[in-house]
């Protein structure tokens, strides 16, 4: 690398850990701000609360990591234009090409973090921020299904319950249908059913059991009260909404194969965050690209037009991500369309200031 790929790659890197620097610590007192009350009412452990806030500055960091990135470029590219360097830079006879050569390798070092920090790093502190989130400080918000939970758990069997309490380990109107070579062995019917967690079994209550042999005569059996093994987990009937988060890539990508086996509701949920583990990296390159092409002209307001610019379509980007992953959760939107559909637009974009940066 040569002088000038030092001098960029440094100020990249540079400007970039200033601004994550300088925004975390902003956002943990406007959040702490926000939520010190809940957290006096409950009497919030100083050390739950400091993994909290350590979990909070992943989390947080992940989820706005292309955006700190943009305006960091922003800021110091505009410098770079106002004090004329760039216009050395492309007099001497470097092309705009070979001068986006180390905004180009930065990026890529940036999208490499992103990429282990997403697939890795965020599952850990997501699970904690959430955890912490749902014990101390949204105690009534529902994170769960508990009506009508209808699920596959395994190629042969398929549950029902009418209601479940996650707290209790309690479930209403249970039953579970058998099936061998599509035919139905048996259909077990219980009013109640409860997890022993000591004893990792099930106990129901009411229970009545129907078997269908080969020729169709039926045998019934009742009972008060049963203890019956199941092949499933409790956490299987109703996982809580946040759950794909806190998974490493690998296990989440099985994850949601066993939950389209059970004809989970949440699948698109599941999917968004699987696809933006890879959309992120990727839209390091994009924004870095809109951000050079932008403030790399020397303009007559200076860096606060090229700053008020990068917010703008800043916002617009969280706009588009966020309206597209609301659908892809809440209806058949493709969750591979709506994660990636704000990168294709903000490519195009690139491309066309890109085009106009090296005219």
């Amino acid at each position: 690398m040569k002088i000038l790929d030092w001098y960029i790659l440094k100020r990249y890197l540079f400007t970039f850990l200033m601004m994550l620097l300088l925004f975390i610590p902003i956002a943990i007192m406007v959040h702490l701000a926000e939520k010190i009350g809940k957290i006096i009412d409950n009497d919030v452990p100083f050390d739950a609360l400091a993994e909290y806030l350590l979990n909070f500055t992943i989390y947080f960091a992940n989820l706005l990591f292309p955006l700190f990135l943009f305006l960091s470029v922003i800021f110091f590219t505009s410098k770079l234009a106002n004090n004329t360097e760039i216009v050395a830079f492309l007099s001497s006879g470097v092309s705009f090409s070979r001068f986006l050569r180390p905004y180009i390798i930065g990026a890529t070092i940036i999208a490499g973090l992103a990429l282990i920090l997403g697939m890795f790093l965020a599952p850990k502190a997501s699970q904690g921020f959430n955890e912490f989130k749902y014990k101390y400080l949204s105690r009534n918000k529902k994170i769960q299904e508990t009506r009508d939970v209808f699920r596959r758990i395994t190629d042969n069997d398929i549950i029902y319950v009418s209601s479940y309490d996650p707290k209790s380990k309690r479930g209403q109107n249970f039953t579970l249908e058998h099936f061998e070579d599509n035919r139905l062995q048996y259909k077990i019917f219980a009013n109640n059913i409860r997890y022993v967690e000591e004893d990792s079994i099930y106990v129901l209550s009411s229970y009545y059991k129907r078997s269908y042999d080969s020729i169709g005569n039926v045998t019934v059996e009742e009972k008060r009260k049963v203890n019956v093994e199941f092949a499933f987990d409790v956490e299987d009937l109703t996982p809580v909404n946040y759950i794909a988060e806190t998974k490493p890539y690998h296990e989440l990508v099985d994850f949601i194969d066993k939950e389209k086996a059970r004809g989970s509701s949440n699948i698109g949920r599941y999917e968004v965050v699987k696809y933006k583990k890879w959309s992120l990296p990727a839209s390091v390159f994009i924004l870095t690209i809109i951000a050079v092409a932008v403030s790399s002209i020397k303009r007559r307001g200076g860096m606060g037009v090229n700053l008020a610019f990068g917010i703008t379509i800043a916002m617009i980007y969280v706009f588009f991500d966020k309206i597209f992953g609301v659908m892809a959760e809440q209806s058949n939107f493709s969750p591979l369309i709506a994660v990636w559909f704000p990168n294709i637009i903000f490519g195009i974009l690139a491309i066309y200031l890109l085009y106009n940066a090296k005219r």
